[in-house]
């Protein structure tokens, strides 16, 4: 999959909530085969420098070339963060998405970011002023030539359809956090199917722990001599997302990767699709 000629990874390693091990990590991930990496300019929750720091190590190191890599980061507003600022407070919206780039530009040690997501609309319904000035700075951050593709996440389906319909620049990403019981985010992943978007899923294990134990699935991975947590991440890929894993565990970065070489048949993911509502 490629998107205006950059390559798309088809898993993506979330950096989130790693705190002090986040280069360890990063490294660790990117050694086991990983080429996409998530981040956000948010210190509340990741640790952005660090990334940065191990993709320039592993580049050093001649494990990677930078082309190689598909790097993507979040523009947050100041409700997600703590004071841990990236942007002065005061400075008008689209100032601050201005100083949060270039923050993320040194931070990834690079000219151009990959993918460029807004980290969320300011509220859980409808679309604001404030959103409007992130997103149309950020257009002038995909004009200059600094950020290749743009992106949103942790956003509904009405909040969507309208950035579609009224945005410059519409996003080529949406990344939201996949649950089982709300039907694997149907409607979302279904509008960016028809409209050429690529939904990233998160939290697929994480938020997902019933249908992880569920005996059907263990069937099916065992069909497939697999484990339960491949046949997840198999789903996710039958069904049309870009997977995001965090594992810290380096055998289970290999297992995640190790996912290419067979498909799910259509009853099996027609099953994962309603665990949720049988249980």
């Amino acid at each position: 999959m490629s998107i205006e000629g950059k390559p798309i990874p088809r898993f993506l390693y979330g950096t989130a909530w790693k705190e002090n091990e986040t280069r360890r990590l990063t490294e660790l991930a990117l050694k086991q085969g990983f080429r996409g990496i998530d981040t956000a300019n948010q210190r509340r929750h990741y640790h952005e420098a660090d990334v940065g720091e191990a993709v320039a190590a592993s580049v050093a190191g001649g494990l990677v070339a930078r082309g190689d890599l598909f790097l993507q980061t979040k523009f947050t507003f100041q409700r997600g963060q703590d004071h841990r600022l990236p942007y002065d407070p005061k400075a008008p919206i689209a100032i601050q998405v201005e100083q949060s780039l270039a923050s993320s530009l040194a931070h990834l040690g690079t000219e151009t970011i990959d993918s460029f997501l807004l980290h969320g609309p300011t509220q859980r319904d409808g679309l604001v002023a404030a959103d409007w000035a992130a997103w149309r700075a950020m257009e002038a951050s995909h004009d200059s030539g600094r950020v290749r593709m743009l992106g949103v996440s942790n956003v509904s389906l009405e909040q969507l359809k309208r950035m579609c319909q009224e945005a410059r620049i519409r996003p080529q990403f949406v990344q939201n956090r996949c649950y089982a019981v709300r039907g694997w985010d149907r409607g979302v992943r279904e509008f960016c199917a028809a409209n050429g978007l690529v939904y990233q899923g998160f939290s697929l294990l994480t938020a997902n722990q019933d249908v992880i134990a569920h005996p059907e699935l263990a069937q099916i991975a065992k069909r497939h001599g697999r484990t339960t947590s491949q046949i997840v991440f198999r789903f996710a890929l039958d069904v049309g997302m870009l997977p995001l894993t965090g594992t810290s565990n380096a055998a289970h970065m290999r297992a995640d990767l190790d996912v290419f070489d067979f498909h799910l048949e259509p009853a099996e993911i027609e099953l994962i699709e309603n665990l949720s509502v049988q249980r």
